[in-house]
Order: structure tokens, then sequence, then C-alpha cells
């Protein structure tokens, strides 16, 4: 008879302990948009954060270096061709740009590291895994997506033969809105398509093999699917698009996954955001907090995409955080510094 009720007091005691545990995790109520830069020609679908500073590049290539610190701004330009930029990679002290069209040219700071010349060449998002391995992913040349890698430093690239990668199917390309088609997150990476089919490449192994899922995102014409995908951990992602023609519907054009990547589902109702650009898991939200962004404004969600607010329909391209609150923007016309206020919700 003690013993049992020792137990059940035990219990007891464990389940309060557990109760009071229960973390807070903290949701926005409003944002705060502050301009760094403005003028009416700028075009950036491209911007990363290294320890110290935003980096942004225009699509003619003019490189903005933001130092968080000082609140201080360059711009300068590495090379001279007047190129259509879309990705960007900070390393480091290095800074390496990709080129949309023919030819593709990858540049690491001033020089030229890799080029490509196809009809068919457009290279949609570049990330690094380190400081060593980086990747480059675009449309279709052949028979598969275009993935180039890296294995010393940017120095030197190679392209993935297509009988080392998924068939692509008829009309399956990708979307240089963003540069955020590809999410690495230790040695994984994922890979969003879009188009006539948006499905998402998985490879555990930066690189060196293969897989291909499908997903329920609106797609079958050459301007729907995936434009954007991230990961909050190794089982929880998100990716948001649409159709950048049809920028009010939301019809099916935001996806989940808890498994990795390998199973996909719809999410969203009446209140989800239209056609989006870019998203983004906000940090240390257990990955229930989300913002998205594109040309007609910023939503976010604190359930994981359940349900959506507008925060502001200024709109922009693409977007990173830098911590839990505070976030920067790009897109035409302006950079900008994005300040989220907080509430807080139990979890």
């Amino acid at each position: 008879m003690i013993r049992s009720f020792c137990l059940k007091v035990m219990i007891i005691l464990s389940l309060s302990a557990c109760h009071s545990k229960k973390t807070t995790i903290p949701t926005f109520n409003a944002v705060e948009i502050e301009t760094i830069v403005e003028d009416t020609n700028l075009n950036v679908r491209a911007i990363d954060i290294s320890h110290n500073e935003l980096v942004a590049v225009s699509s003619i290539g003019d490189i903005y270096r933001y130092n968080l610190y000082s609140n201080t701004l360059s711009k300068h330009r590495f090379f001279t061709d007047t190129l259509n930029v879309r990705s960007l990679a900070v390393v480091g002290d290095d800074i390496f740009t990709l080129s949309i069209g023919n030819p593709a040219l990858l540049h690491k700071n001033s020089e030229l590291v890799y080029a490509e010349h196809h009809p068919n060449v457009f290279y949609d998002s570049m990330h690094f895994w380190d400081t060593k391995d980086g990747i480059a992913m675009g449309d279709p040349t052949d028979n598969c997506l275009s993935i180039l890698i890296t294995r010393d430093g940017g120095n030197h690239w190679r392209k993935i033969p297509c009988d080392q990668l998924p068939v692509a199917i008829d009309g399956e390309a990708a979307f240089a809105a963003s540069d955020t088609n590809i999410k690495t997150l230790g040695d994984a990476v994922w890979i969003a398509s879009g188009g006539r089919a948006s499905r998402i490449l998985y490879s555990s192994d930066r690189g060196q093999s293969w897989k291909v899922f499908n997903t329920p995102i609106i797609q079958g014409t050459s301007t729907t699917g995936i434009y954007s995908i991230d990961f909050y951990n190794s089982e929880n992602g998100f990716a948001i698009g649409g159709d950048y023609t049809q920028p009010k519907s939301n019809f099916n054009n935001a996806i989940t996954t808890s498994d990795g990547g390998v199973t996909w589902k719809v999410i969203g109702n009446i209140d989800s955001p239209g056609y989006r650009s870019c998203v983004q898991y906000v940090p240390k939200s257990n990955a229930q907090g989300l913002v998205a962004m594109g040309f007609e404004g910023i939503d976010y969600s604190s359930n994981g995409g359940q349900s959506w607010t507008s925060f502001s329909k200024e709109g922009f391209y693409t977007f990173r955080f830098l911590n839990d609150t505070v976030a920067f923007a790009a897109g035409k016309g302006r950079i900008s510094k994005l300040h989220f206020k907080k509430g807080h919700s139990n979890d």
C-alpha cells in the first residue's frame, strides 16, 4: 500500500514538473521596416549574412555590404561584365556570385571560377555546407536538373552527370526568385524544382547520391510550383510558391513535411498568403514560426503554416533572419532591415 501511494506521488510530481517546463514560444504581432538602401533601379534577389555583415547582390552585379556593427554601407562591383545575377553565397571572407543566363558565370570575388555555355543554361540558387563544400542548381540542359559541386572552397566546380541524378520530368525547371531553392543542413541538402513538375531532390551525403520526392504543390505550367524551401531541422520543412502570374491565388501553394521531405501535404486555409517567393523559419520557434514574403507583402504564421497574418503589403523578393527578431530583406528598389515585434503564446 505504501509503495503504491509513493508511486502515485512520484507520477503526479513528474507530470507537474513536465507541465511547469512547458515552453513559451515568442510570437510576432507586427513588423517595423527600416530602409537601408533605396534606389528605383535596384533589383535584388540574393542576399546572405556573414558573421559581421549583410551582403546583397543586385541583378547587374553590384555588391552591397552592410556592416552589422557600425551600420555602414559600401557598394562595389567585382567584375565588369553586365550579368543577370540571382545567386550569392558568402563563405568566410569570400563572396560567390552566379549569373542565370548563357553564359552562366560563377565568380569567387573577382575571379571567374566556372563558366557554362549552353542555350538552356539557367542557374537559380547557390549554397555552401561549410567553407569547403558548396552546391549550385539550375534548369536542365540535358535530361536532369543542373547541379554544380565544389569540394575545395569554390576554386573549382564540377557539374554532376545526369546518369548520377534523377531524370527530369518534361517542363521541370526552377525559379531564380529568391536564391532559396536549396537548403543545406548537416550533410543533407534539399533542392526544390518547379514548373510543369515540382519535386524535391534530396541528398544525405553532400551530393554524392540522390533521391527524388513528389509534392502536392500546384504545378503543371511553366510559372507554377515551389519558389522557396526551408527546413527547421532534419525532419520539419516548409515550401511555398504558387503562380507569380496569379499572385492573389493561394490554391495549394504552401506545403509542409515532418519526415525530412519524403512526404508533403498542403497546409493553410483561407487566410494563407498568395504567391510568395521566399519563406524562412523563425529561429528558436520550435518549427512553428514562419515568415513568407513576395512582391505583394509580408506574412507570418505562428503555428507551422496552418494560419497566417498579413503584416505588410510592402513587397520584397528575398530575406534572411539575423536572429529571432531581426531580418534583412531585399527586392525591387530597396534593401531593408526588418524588426519583428514580439508577443508570447504557450506551446
